[in-house]
């Protein structure tokens, strides 16, 4: 028996790698019946996972989709063009800001496209799900694609007036969605906004004991990579987003006594920065400039004794990141930058934490790799985490009942 259809919608799709590129082909892959929808395009690898799942890939098609789906195009270039005419700080802060309300019109435009382009391919009985939504207009998307679920990631821009009187306005349809968030932090801020909205907390990511790296292409990464097995290795993996904090990272590796290998993948990168850390004494630094390939990511985590994950204080997103090293079985140093993950980290052996800017409690740890390296995550880690298999997150997000549309509202 077939299974239901379910529609996938990806706006970052056309990105190489990363958090989403794995989510999607996971549940592609495991559900077999299903579509993806990605406004801007899908990148190489990615769609070659997902058809050769047998899923159908779309955009937004069909006259009211394609119509939604031009105006949301509209307004990211509105949008861009008003960041680069008052990024400086002599426009008053509502200036500033309008630009990026532009860019949340603009994906709750195309979302709302890409929702009724997948209900109208696969048809009344799919499961719609945007995997990676916009943090405002809920209720507008709804309206204006048809119930869904949503993904929040995080919270980067919230509602001035204008839209907030227009969130008031279509708030019927916020009965319309199912919001999940990756964690209780994101939570929090969301429903602060958006009292009325329904969220519940659910990772993202998912981990298949597949996934896990074996011994054989530990032993290969390390010898690509010229690193001698008595050395010590690290990873920094992603780009260098504002939330992450690599001074820590230099000051760490400035303060180094012992060599240390460091791989470094992902885009964007300060390649500045990169050259003053591969003229330090005790660093050897090899780089995979990004955005790089599933299979070159999985070589560096391969390669490597641990991952490092520094982020600045206060920072309450999903870490695809740690999610890696649980999936790949990867150890892990991370910075105590979230009460949640760091509770859910204690008493790890294969996880060692540090404060946030403390650069010499990272480079002790960085030093400890060369005498003590960490045991890896056993098998059963993810599940112990709580983070799901592709199967429990399709099960999941399929039995979730459908929100339903909304009654005609009384005269």
């Amino acid at each position: 028996m077939t299974a239901a259809p379910l529609v996938l919608v990806e706006p970052g799709a056309h990105r190489l790698g990363g958090h989403r590129h794995h989510t999607l082909t996971a549940l592609a892959t495991v559900h077999g019946n299903t579509v993806v929808v990605a406004p801007h395009g899908i990148a190489a690898e990615t769609l070659a996972a997902v058809t050769a799942a047998g899923a159908r890939v779309t955009g937004p098609a069909g006259a009211v989709p394609i119509v939604l789906a031009a105006a949301g195009t509209a307004a990211a270039v509105l949008a861009a063009a008003g960041r680069r005419a008052f990024s400086s700080r002599r426009w008053p802060a509502p200036v500033r800001r309008f630009p990026h309300q532009v860019t949340l019109v603009s994906r709750c435009l195309t979302e709302a496209a890409c929702v009724r382009a997948g209900r109208r391919l696969a048809g009344p009985a799919a499961t719609v799900v945007v995997l990676s939504a916009n943090e405002a207009l809920h209720g507008a998307a709804a309206l204006l694609g048809g119930p869904h679920t949503r993904f929040v990631h995080e919270l980067v821009t919230t509602e001035d007036t204008v839209l907030r009187l227009a969130g008031h306005l279509t708030r019927r349809g916020e009965r319309r969605v199912r919001v999940l968030t990756p964690t209780d932090a994101v939570r929090d801020e969301l429903t602060a906004c958006f009292p009325r909205l329904p969220v519940a907390v659910r990772p993202f990511a998912v981990a298949d004991p597949g996934n896990r790296l074996t011994d054989a292409e530990r032993r290969q990464a390390r010898e690509d990579f010229g690193i001698p097995a008595a050395e010590a290795a690290v990873c920094l993996v992603g780009g260098w987003w504002p939330y992450k904090d690599t001074g820590v990272v230099g000051a760490a590796l400035a303060r180094l006594d012992v060599p240390v290998h460091l791989l470094v993948a992902g885009a964007p990168l300060d390649h500045a920065v990169l050259h003053r850390w591969g003229a330090l004494p005790h660093v050897r630094l090899h780089t995979v400039p990004g955005p790089a390939s599933e299979a070159q990511i999985r070589a560096v985590y391969a390669a490597s004794d641990a991952t490092l994950v520094a982020r600045r204080p206060g920072v309450g997103k999903e870490s695809g990141l740690v999610i890696d090293a649980v999936r790949l079985g990867v150890p892990l140093i991370v910075s105590d930058h979230d009460p949640h993950l760091a509770k859910a980290l204690a008493g790890q052996d294969w996880a060692r934490l540090f404060q946030p800017g403390d650069g010499a409690a990272l480079a002790n740890l960085l030093r400890d790799q060369a005498w003590s390296p960490l045991p890896r995550p056993a098998p059963t880690t993810a599940s112990a985490l709580d983070v799901p298999t592709a199967a429990e997150q399709i099960a999941f997000l399929t039995e979730l009942k459908e929100p339903q549309p909304c009654p005609p509202c009384p005269r």
